[in-house]
């Protein structure tokens, strides 16, 4: 273990440590209104890897030489990072979230439920599933998008079932995504070299996360019941009195947009250059559009961007931890470090060892995934949920043992359908 390990590790610590005292400054910002805008900033979940990620950076060149801080930050891989920037701003532009949520209306009134419900119902089980599809982090944009007006809001819905659902939310994402080899990152991480294809991802993984994400939506459906609104179903999801329709030609190539990015989500360049027509198109038919989340996309892709950092001095320690345990143990290994440390990065680590049985790779995946709730870092898409709902929370933000706690039900569940 070298000093810089040393330090990078203390550094983790106290992100982490931040990550769950984030709403306390909120708290401090209103007892010292001089320096409000300072505490507001670092109240704010998105900022805490990449402020961490800076002093890390700092700490090395100190350490160890400007240059060697400066090839360490290159060497890092920041295509997620980049790619959850760019589909979540795509995915959340007006023409998309419209036409998503027409199809969601359309199926909510065939729903033998009150329309409200059966469209939360769908925004927490069909979009999370729609994820393997579009990717995670398209879907968690579009869910947070279209459940914040009738669910997530200061006036609707105690605090508690806020978390509760906030917690189904998150764990139905990252296990929605496993029907395919391509939606989850950590299944992307480990898909080429254990050789797991779609038709294995649906076989082993994906039939059992559909039958979780169906019972967790379910179970808190029935607990939000009584509590949501009665407004109509047509005001949900943000839209305006003075929105003009959105022509349908539009709509696709909104829609197209999304497509190439998701196909391309692996070449940064090109779906960064697809980004930038996408901007031009925006630009060109205003008229149609809402604004853009580019500060919300841009922070998410900060916080996710100073993860890889500060994650990537954490494989001294972390991998022994996973290559040590027997399989059942490295379940809830897994499950555990997840809520430490992101999903993707613990499967990374899984997939350099070398050996592993076919049972013990399973186990690490489905602890990773089933754990992909528990906290804001545990899955690359959290942050966009985070930072899309949290005006609906108290102090408009959302607490670390909150989420832990929402979330613990419907990992339970995850976990359980993953031993089937």
């Amino acid at each position: 273990m070298s000093t810089i390990q040393l330090i990078a590790a203390v550094l983790f610590g106290l992100a982490l440590l931040h990550t769950f005292a984030a709403k306390s400054f909120e708290a401090l910002a209103h007892r010292h209104p001089r320096h409000a805008g300072l505490f507001h900033l670092l109240g704010e979940v998105e900022v805490v890897f990449g402020f961490w990620a800076v002093i890390l950076i700092v700490a090395m060149a100190l350490v160890a030489g400007g240059q060697n801080a400066i090839a360490y930050a290159e060497s890092r891989q920041y295509t997620e990072p980049l790619f959850v920037f760019v589909v979540m701003v795509v995915a959340a532009s007006w023409p998309v979230l419209n036409l998503v949520q027409r199809a969601l209306r359309a199926l909510a009134r065939m729903a033998p439920l009150r329309a409200e419900l059966a469209l939360v119902w769908l925004g927490l089980a069909l979009v999370p599933l729609a994820g393997s599809l579009i990717t995670e982090p398209a879907a968690m944009t579009l869910a947070a998008l279209i459940l914040a007006p009738l669910l997530f809001r200061q006036d609707a819905v105690p605090e508690w079932l806020k978390y509760a659902a906030l917690g189904v939310l998150f764990v139905n994402i990252s296990i929605g995504g496993t029907l395919t080899a391509y939606a989850a990152p950590p299944v992307l991480m480990v898909a080429a070299t254990w050789q797991w294809d779609s038709a294995f991802m649906l076989g082993n993984f994906g039939w059992k996360a559909a039958l979780a994400v169906v019972v967790n939506a379910t179970v808190v459906g029935a607990l939000l019941g009584r509590h949501l609104p009665s407004a109509p179903i047509e005001a949900a999801g943000g839209a305006r009195s003075t929105d003009r329709p959105v022509p349908l030609v539009v709509a696709l190539i909104h829609l197209a947009f999304l497509a190439a990015v998701v196909l391309l989500a692996h070449h940064p360049v090109l779906f960064l250059g697809v980004f930038l027509l996408f901007l031009g198109f925006t630009q060109a038919y205003q008229r149609h559009q809402h604004p853009l989340i580019l500060k919300e996309g841009l922070l998410v892709g900060f916080f996710l961007a100073g993860l890889v950092i500060l994650g990537g001095m954490q494989q001294w320690w972390l991998q022994p931890i996973v290559s040590g345990l027997e399989p059942v143990a490295l379940f809830f290994g897994a499950l555990a470090l997840t809520a430490i440390t992101d999903n993707a990065a613990l499967t990374y680590l899984g997939s350099l060892i070398e050996g592993m049985s076919a049972r013990a790779q399973y186990m690490l995946v489905a602890g990773a995934v089933a754990g992909g709730g528990l906290t804001v870092i545990a899955n690359a898409p959290n942050p966009a949920g985070v930072s899309l709902l949290r005006r609906g929370f108290r102090d408009e933000s959302i607490g670390a043992l909150g989420l832990l706690l929402g979330a613990l039900p419907p990992t339970a569940v995850a976990a359980l359908a993953f031993f089937l």
